[in-house]
């Protein structure tokens, strides 16, 4: 069985995949990929790829998308399939990355948790942006993560490059999956990653934000399910 390397999103731990491993893992194992090393995605990704399989079906969500998008680019014979999720492949506009540098000077500043605590709501949708539940899962991860963890890869994000020329290189079948009020990477982002690749299927999913695999897991699961047994 073909295995599987998911990557989690910015300040993100394996506990945000929680909720699909146990049915992934019935068609082959499954690895949460740490995104703990290296200052840029492309360090990232090569650190990744350092220890990953010599093949697997490959996911990632949100910042874990742009370093799945980068291993593309780095090992693309060692992806079989790709899942995208609540992810995009523009770079950041300047304005997102003006937020981001404000961010990453609280945290400098010691206020990691509150910063956590302010930007976690916006990744729900707008009816789950009052469930402490979801919250806490996000506040926890971030604590994990780290300052300079969420330092390092805040200007990882930043310094991120275009991936849209390279889209249609990717030949795998891939899944993209959105959040129809995903209001980081919108779904017009997803649209346009599955206009240009050529082998792409678009999930978009209802009542959900960016925080698709815990806000909506059985629609995320089922989704990926099919990808991995198609």
């Amino acid at each position: 069985m073909t295995p599987t390397l998911l990557i989690p999103g910015l300040v993100c731990t394996a506990e945000l995949f929680a909720p699909q491993i146990p049915a992934l893992w019935s068609h082959g194992p499954v690895t949460i990929a740490s995104t703990l090393e290296g200052d840029t995605i492309a360090g990232m990704a090569a650190a990744i790829l350092r220890d990953a399989p010599p093949r697997f079906a490959l996911g990632g969500l949100s910042m874990g998308g742009y370093v799945a998008l980068e291993i593309l680019r780095q090992a693309p014979e060692r992806v079989v399939k790709l899942a995208l999720l609540d992810t995009a492949a523009r770079p950041d506009t300047p304005e997102q990355s003006t937020q981001r540098r404000a961010l990453i000077a609280r945290v400098e500043a010691g206020e990691l948790e509150a910063v956590l605590r302010q930007i976690a709501p916006n990744l729900l949708h707008p009816d789950h942006r009052m469930d402490q539940r979801l919250i806490e899962v996000q506040v926890r991860m971030g604590l994990a993560v780290g300052a300079a963890g969420f330092v390092r890869q805040q200007t990882a994000i930043i310094g991120r490059i275009d991936s849209r020329p390279r889209l249609a290189d990717i030949k795998v079948p891939t899944v993209i999956l959105v959040g129809d009020k995903d209001a980081l990477t919108p779904p017009d982002r997803s649209e346009e990653m599955a206009a240009a690749l050529p082998d792409a299927r678009l999930v978009v999913v209802p009542n959900c934000g960016h925080a698709s695999t815990l806000e909506q897991p059985e629609v995320v699961t089922a989704a990926l399910v099919e990808w991995l047994t198609a």
